[in-house]
């Protein structure tokens, strides 16, 4: 067991994780590391945010899908807009082909995948705190051929890929079954402009109809969560 001043010298990580058993397995396998402990652990964006003003941890985990139907991206970018120093790493059950970019965009550091092998997630978090980037080589592949090329990247993005990131967040409410009204509450817009997302995302996706965008976002969901 570690006596008070070995904890006081070790690297605090805060969990953002909705699943109790994933969230405890994880807060095991930090805490066994000799220089890392959790600090605080939270499920909603709710939850998180006045944890990461409050403990003021080294490093903050954040699992891409959150309790309440909150998205780790939006999380993400909320602390880092309000903590720009913070290392944040992204943890998600989906693809790096669809969330990756978008969580470092977002201000993430790294993003690395459950599937992955548990002691990735220890090097991911050992990296990010030295200051450094943690992504796989696909991840980085792609980011540096958007650095160097950036409009013939863009033109061969694919579907869901070629959404803005509040075209992004207008799709993913859709994909949860909520309409342009609360989507507008929700994102601080008006009905209209939710609109001329819905209508911008139709046509970069090659649909016809606001059916043919539900009956899309719905697969598109079932496929990536």
């Amino acid at each position: 067991m570690n006596d008070a001043n070995s904890n006081n010298n070790k690297r605090r990580v805060r969990l953002g994780e909705d699943h109790p058993i994933v969230r405890h397995g994880l807060r095991a396998m930090i805490d066994d590391e000799k220089d890392l402990s959790v600090c605080g652990e939270a499920a909603t964006i709710a939850e998180a945010m006045p944890l990461l003003r409050k403990l003021r941890p080294d490093v903050a985990v954040i699992d891409i899908a959150l309790g309440g139907g909150d998205n780790g991206l939006d999380l993400i970018k909320q602390a880092h807009d309000d903590r720009p120093d913070l290392p944040l790493l992204a943890l998600s059950m989906h693809d790096e082909a669809v969330y990756g970019e978008r969580a470092i965009r977002a201000g993430a550091k790294g993003y690395i995948m459950k599937k992955e092998a548990m002691d990735k997630l220890l090097t991911a978090i050992h990296r990010v705190l030295a200051g450094e980037v943690y992504v796989s080589d696909t991840l980085a592949a792609r980011l540096v051929n958007k650095l160097l090329h950036p409009a013939s990247a863009k033109e061969s993005e694919p579907g869901v890929q070629s959404l803005s990131e509040r075209e992004f967040q207008v799709f993913r409410l859709i994909a949860d079954g909520i309409g342009p009204s609360e989507i507008a509450q929700r994102l601080s817009l008006s009905v209209k402009t939710v609109e001329t997302h819905r209508e911008h995302i139709k046509e970069k996706l090659g649909l016809k109809s606001g059916a043919e965008l539900t009956r899309y976002s719905l697969q598109w969901a079932m496929e990536h969560r």
